[in-house]
């Protein structure tokens, strides 16, 4: 029974040591429980709570609306519109792609094309990244996919701004064109430090104004706090920073006169510009033939692309700037003025023309093989003597002639703001030692100044060259930057600033030596080469004809019958009008075409009569003719309309 007893006294008190071991084992265990919650929600609370709210809180860009694109007289020639896409990521679909992307299709038409573009971008990116499977989804299947987005967790309904052009291929070298963002584009952003403005965005300008003014057009790009579920849901928004719209462009461009001037091309192919001699403005750019830029929006198909990258007339060049030419006889007028300024030989002296020019032996004919007689400057400018030039070329020297035609724009970057511009060719003997290797080759041999004085050799001008430097001529002599943006409408504050104001530079030309030149290139219209093409104007125009070999015939008679069609001579024409108080200057030239006075010159008539014509004369309103500066306006004072309309007589 004594046994007994000790025993359970025993156990009692085991009992009792390990509930109290238990005891003080659980107060421990509270106690450190109460220590970590108190350390994570106090002492780590801050950098815990941002830890929380990153996974709990999505930061999602939202993409700024692209600026618009608008003609001189407001007409929208590049704008938006809302669209609906559905995009995947793969790491979030949950089960084989081809049993999701076969579901899905049962519920929104998901074409062959597509599904096999976005299994090869699947192929090439990360699975958190998503991917475009398809576009343009109509408000019908946009809301027919919503109601049934829970069964198809990794993939998304989005709502993006979508670019058209809405007069197709008007004017699309002047616009270029827009596409998705390429590896090469995230390069060239991530080296600039703009590469997070452009999250959410799928595309970025790849040609003409699009590309140049990109940075003003594409905005900036606001941000939304959205709270989203585990599985990346979201619930609702929490904050949302707007992004700041893109600035919109009105272009010195008149629609209604660059379509008019590309339909003089139809059929054929060559390039024309047309500039306000008092301010720069560029009025018309038509390069012929032209291309649809809304293929480009959303990644050209292979049959368009192939159509367009292998046709023979080559459509996506920009023959006004990239295309280099010998400009002829369109050279003339400023190989005169260099003559006169440079006091080589006077206006009045004659020298005998025989319908050649001979030098070392070698005969330089005129056109045609006709034969002036004695000729003054006046009269070897209407009737475009060969041989009055040719003698002049020598005397000048061709680094003489250099220095003063780079003046006006010849052989130089002009500026404008359009990518791709090209430099041509200027030559000079300084030109000639860095263009070869061989020293016989870098040798300048006289005959080659002979050539040079006529437009030809081995001059290589951009017809917008030729143009400008029509431009600076019927100025007086005043550089006006030529120009295809010509007032920048901010997008978040509608500030109004214009681009070009002033002259970069005036050059110092004797006022006599100026009217010696005007006056025979009014005769070239009244009565000479170009008279029958501007006969009967309501206004006067002032100009030259201008014919270019495309190669040489070495002595032999050209024919053009004769000779394969991209063979043949091209057709140039450069222009001023009212010849007293220039409104619109051009060039233009019509490859292969033949005479200028035959074919460029009556398109140039054309354009003019529309520029002119008297109904749309009282609609502008009227500016001083511009000397040395055009005045500076105050934003505040200036509407929109108004600085479209000024400088436009």
């Amino acid at each position: 029974m004594f046994e007994f007893k000790k025993t359970t006294q025993h156990q009692k008190r085991r009992i009792r040591v390990r509930a109290l071991v238990a005891g003080v084992f659980a107060l421990l265990c509270f106690i450190g429980l109460a220590g970590r919650l108190w350390y994570l929600q106090v002492v780590r609370y801050e950098g815990l709570a941002a830890r929380a709210d990153r996974n709990r809180i999505a930061v999602v860009p939202v993409p700024p609306r692209r600026g618009e694109i608008l003609d001189r007289n407001g007409v929208v020639l590049a704008r938006n519109y809302r669209d609906y896409t559905l995009s995947v990521t793969p790491a979030h679909i949950g089960r084989p792609m081809d049993e999701m992307l076969d579901q899905l299709g049962a519920l929104v038409y998901i074409s062959a094309g597509e599904r096999r573009r976005f299994v090869q971008t699947v192929n090439q990116s990360g699975r958190y990244t998503p991917i475009l499977l398809r576009n343009s989804l109509n408000e019908t299947e946009a809301a027919w996919f919503a109601a049934h987005a829970y069964e198809f967790p990794g993939v998304e309904l989005r709502a993006r701004w979508v670019r058209e052009y809405p007069e197709g291929e008007a004017a699309a070298h002047v616009l270029g064109y827009v596409g998705r963002i390429s590896e090469a584009d995230l390069v060239t952003l991530e080296k600039e430090g703009h590469l997070g403005n452009y999250r959410g965005s799928d595309i970025i300008g790849k040609k003409g104004i699009e590309k140049t003014w990109e940075a003003t057009l594409h905005g900036k790009t606001g941000i939304e706090e959205v709270e989203v579920t585990a599985t990346g849901r979201p619930v609702r928004t929490l904050s949302r920073l707007d992004p700041v719209p893109g600035a919109d462009l009105h272009l010195s461009i008149d629609i209604g006169l660059q379509k008019m001037a590309e339909a003089e091309f139809k059929g054929r192919r060559g390039a024309l510009v047309a500039i306000d001699p008092r301010t720069g403005e560029v009025l018309a750019f038509v390069s012929a033939p032209s291309f649809d830029p809304n293929l480009f929006i959303d990644g050209i198909d292979v049959e368009n692309w192939r159509r367009l990258n292998e046709s023979p007339d080559h459509p996506l060049i920009n023959r006004p700037l990239y295309g280099t030419y010998p400009i002829g006889s369109t050279y003339k007028p400023f190989v005169a003025l260099a003559a006169l300024e440079l006091g080589v030989r006077s206006a009045t002296q004659r020298i005998p023309d025989p319908g050649y020019f001979e030098l070392g032996g070698q005969r330089f004919r005129n056109a045609g093989g006709a034969v002036y007689g004695p000729t003054d400057m006046h009269r070897a400018l209407v009737k475009s003597s060969d041989t009055y030039f040719y003698s002049l070329g020598p005397e000048i020297g061709v680094n003489a002639l250099h220095d003063f035609s780079k003046q006006f724009g010849f052989g130089q970057i002009t500026g404008i703001d359009l990518d791709g511009e090209r430099k041509g060719i200027l030559p000079s003997t300084e030109w000639k030692r860095l263009a070869y290797k061989k020293p016989e080759q870098q040798r300048w041999y006289a005959g080659e100044t002979v050539s040079v004085a006529v437009g030809q050799g081995y001059n290589s001008f951009t017809l917008l060259q030729l143009a400008q430097a029509t431009s600076v001529l019927a100025n007086g002599g005043a550089y006006m930057k030529p120009h295809l943006v010509n007032v920048i409408q901010d997008g978040g504050t509608g500030k109004l600033t214009r681009t070009v104001t002033t002259p970069q530079y005036t050059i110092p030309l004797q006022p006599a030596n100026l009217k010696v030149v005007k006056d025979a290139l009014v005769d070239v219209m009244r009565s000479g080469t170009a008279r029958r093409a501007f006969a009967d104007t309501s206004y006067q125009a002032a100009g030259k004809t201008g014919t270019a070999q495309v190669f040489s015939l070495r002595g032999a008679k050209y024919h053009a019958k004769d000779v394969k069609e991209r063979m043949r001579d091209h057709s140039l024409f450069m222009a001023y009008a009212p010849a007293d108080n220039p409104q619109i200057a051009l060039a233009l030239i019509v490859e292969n075409a033949g005479w200028g006075a035959t074919v460029a010159a009556p398109m140039a008539r054309r354009v003019f009569d529309y520029w002119l014509e008297p109904g749309r004369v009282h609609t502008r309103q009227p500016v001083e003719q511009p000397s040395d500066h055009i005045p500076e306006v105050s934003d505040d004072k200036l509407t929109v309309a108004q600085m479209q309309q000024e400088g436009r007589k």
